[in-house]
């Protein structure tokens, strides 16, 4: 088979073929690109399918909540709430408790367990923190869930519930429920929450008095 003579070829034609980029570079540059775009597409979606996970195989539990300043309660379409169980002092004189919330920015899981509601009669009584461990507690009780937790750099303990968004019809109704229960009633201001086993949680609705308002 004859080669091409480099006298014969055209000048166009020597420059196109000098200058062609190697195969295995081209499908490179276009990884490049997209790869950013894929690892920020599983974050955004991974977040609700842990939410989802925990929200259908989760264990439901109420958790008592902590005095709430009506001026800070409402920031744009969320609530802020706190609770009793997010009270450092309380958790460092539980079992573990000096252990596991001893360093800012320490990760913890606090064991709760359910109350007697024989003894009380009361259903929908929070449940009671009973200790903290550094790592995830095995072997549980019947009775008890374990709660992941989150020191900020600040002391302040998170667990993932903290905010919650309410559509914008309930929001002004639910504030002055609040506001009305804390004054005459605040043990029965109540949040209903749903953990799964790796002590994960998300919100499932405030339960104000005699009324429960659902996410």
């Amino acid at each position: 088979m004859s080669q091409p003579n480099p006298k014969t070829t055209s000048p166009i034609e020597r420059s196109a073929s000098t200058h062609k980029l190697p195969l295995h570079s081209r499908p490179l540059s276009h990884w490049r690109f997209w790869a950013p775009l894929v690892a920020q597409l599983m974050l955004l979606v991974s977040v609700p399918a842990q939410s989802a996970y925990t929200y259908f195989t989760g264990e439901t539990i109420i958790i008592q909540t902590a005095p709430v300043d009506p001026y800070d309660f409402l920031r744009g379409y969320y609530q802020v709430l706190n609770y009793q169980i997010s009270d450092r002092e309380q958790l460092l004189d539980l079992p573990g408790g000096e252990d596991a919330l001893g360093d800012e920015g320490a990760s913890f899981f606090l064991v709760l367990e359910a109350p007697d509601a024989a003894a009380n009669g009361i259903a929908s009584q929070a449940w009671q923190p009973v200790r903290v461990s550094t790592t995830r507690p095995q072997n549980l009780e019947a009775n008890q869930v374990v709660l992941a937790g989150q020191m900020s750099r600040y002391w302040d303990i998170n667990y993932g519930l903290e905010s919650y968004y309410m559509p914008e019809s309930q929001r002004n109704a639910l504030n002055e429920a609040i506001q009305r229960i804390e004054q005459e009633a605040p043990e029965s201001f109540l949040v209903e929450v749903r953990v799964d086993h790796r002590g994960n949680a998300v919100p499932v609705g405030l339960m104000v008095g005699d009324r429960t308002y659902r996410f």
